[in-house]
C-alpha cells in the first residue's frame, strides 16, 4: 500500500516534470532551426527577407523560455500542491514571461530604428545613447505592465519615482545636461555617426557614438577624443559632411612672372584631372578648375580645386598632385616661385619681397 502511495505521488510529479522537459526539447528544436534559417538568410542581404532576418534572431532564447513557461503554466492545475505555493509560481511565470517578451520587443525597436535610419537619411541615426534610451523607455513599460500583472498597484510607485526623479535630477546636474545635449544632437541629426567634424578649439576626426555623456571621435592618429555632449551643442563647429561626403579641397601653387598664364592653368588642369581619375580616393567626375588670386611680392598666385570623396581622401590627394605638379612643371619649364635673398649695397640681407 505504501509503495503503491509513493509510486502515485512519483507520477504526479514525474509526469508534469517530463512533458515540461519534452515541450523544452521541441522549443530548443524549434528554436534552433529557426536561428539556422536565419543564417541563411543573412547569406543573402540583398533579398527582403536577408533585410528582416533581424526578427528571427530577437526571438533567440525568447521561444525556448515560453515554451518551458507554456508547459509548466498547463501542467500546474494538475499538480497537487498548497493554494499558497500555486500562486506564487503562477506570478513568477507570469513575470518570466513578460520579461522575455519585454526583451523581445526591446531588440526589435533596436534592430527596427537601425534598419530605418540606414534606408532614410532624414531618419534618427542610431546611436548608443538612442539605443540606451529606447530600451530604458520598453523596459520601464515593461517593468510597469509585469508589475501590474501580479497584482501591485503602480500609482503610489509612479508618485514616487516623480518625486524621486527631482531629487536625482538636482544631484547629477551635470549628467542630465550632457544626457539632454545627446539628445538634441541625434534629434537635431547635425552630427552622426561617421561624419568628419571639427571643433572651434581645432579637436577634429569621425564621429564614432554619441554615448549617455559623451560623444566619441577617432581622429586621423586611431586616437579616439571624448568630448562632453555639452561642450559641442554649446560651441560651434564644422561638420564636412553633412550634406555629402564628397568635399571640394583647395591646393595653392605660387608661380614666377615670366610665366605664361595660359600654359600654367592648361598644365595645372591636366594634371589635377589626372590625379582625381588614377588616384583612389578622388571624385573622377570632377572637372578641376583654378582661380589665379593676386600678384604676390615675387609670386603669381592661384588656388586649384579638386573634389575628393571623403575628407580623409585629401591626404593622399595633396600628396599624389603636389609630386605631380612639381615634375610637370619642371618639364614644362614653368617656375614656381620662392623667395630670393640677395645683398644690398650696405651687405645686407634682402629678399625679393621686401618693401
Amino acid at each position: 500500500m505504501m509503495s503503491f502511495f509513493n509510486w502515485q505521488l512519483l507520477s504526479s510529479f514525474l509526469i508534469p516534470f517530463l512533458t515540461v522537459l519534452l515541450v523544452g526539447l521541441i522549443g530548443f528544436v524549434i528554436e534552433n532551426r529557426l536561428q539556422k534559417f536565419r543564417q541563411n538568410l543573412e547569406l543573402q542581404p540583398d533579398r527582403f527577407l536577408g533585410k528582416y532576418s533581424f526578427i528571427i534572431k530577437s526571438f533567440r532564447g525568447v521561444i525556448l523560455t515560453w515554451s518551458i513557461v507554456g508547459a509548466i503554466a498547463l501542467m500546474l492545475p494538475g499538480i497537487n500542491i498548497p493554494s499558497t505555493l500555486n500562486i506564487l509560481i503562477e506570478k513568477i511565470l507570469i513575470v518570466i514571461a513578460l520579461t522575455m517578451g519585454t526583451i523581445l520587443v526591446s531588440r526589435l525597436a533596436v534592430n527596427l530604428i537601425q534598419l530605418y535610419s540606414l534606408e532614410n537619411e532624414t531618419a534618427v541615426s542610431l546611436t548608443s545613447l538612442f539605443e540606451y534610451l529606447t530600451k530604458v523607455l520598453i523596459f520601464s513599460i515593461g517593468f510597469l505592465i509585469i508589475i501590474q500583472s501580479i497584482g501591485i498597484k503602480i500609482t503610489a510607485l509612479i508618485t514616487a519615482f516623480g518625486i524621486g526623479s527631482l531629487s536625482i535630477g538636482l544631484a547629477f546636474q551635470n549628467t542630465l545636461s550632457n544626457l539632454i545635449s545627446g539628445v538634441n544632437i541625434i534629434v537635431s541629426r547635425k552630427i552622426r555617426p561617421g561624419d568628419y567634424i571639427q571643433l572651434k578649439d581645432g579637436e577634429e576626426g569621425y564621429v564614432q557614438d554619441v554615448e549617455l555623456k559623451y560623444t566619441l571621435i577617432k581622429d586621423i592618429y586611431n586616437n579616439i577624443i571624448v568630448i562632453p555632449n555639452a561642450k559641442i551643442i554649446d560651441a560651434s563647429f564644422k561638420n564636412y559632411t553633412l550634406d555629402s561626403s564628397s568635399i571640394l579641397i583647395t591646393i595653392k601653387i605660387g608661380v614666377s612672372y615670366d610665366s605664361n598664364l595660359e600654359k600654367v592653368e592648361k598644365v595645372t588642369l591636366e594634371v589635377a584631372k589626372s590625379i582625381l581619375e588614377n588616384t583612389e580616393g578622388g571624385d573622377k567626375e570632377f572637372e578641376p578648375f583654378l582661380r589665379y588670386e593676386n600678384f604676390d611680392y615675387f609670386a603669381i598666385n592661384l588656388t586649384v580645386y579638386l573634389k575628393i570623396n571623403e575628407y580623409f581622401d585629401k591626404f593622399i590627394i595633396t600628396h599624389e598632385f603636389m609630386k605631380a605638379i612639381h615634375h610637370k612643371y619642371q618639364e614644362e619649364n614653368i617656375t614656381m616661385a620662392y623667395p630670393l635673398k640677395y645683398y644690398g649695397a650696405s651687405g645686407e640681407i634682402m629678399n625679393n619681397n621686401s618693401q
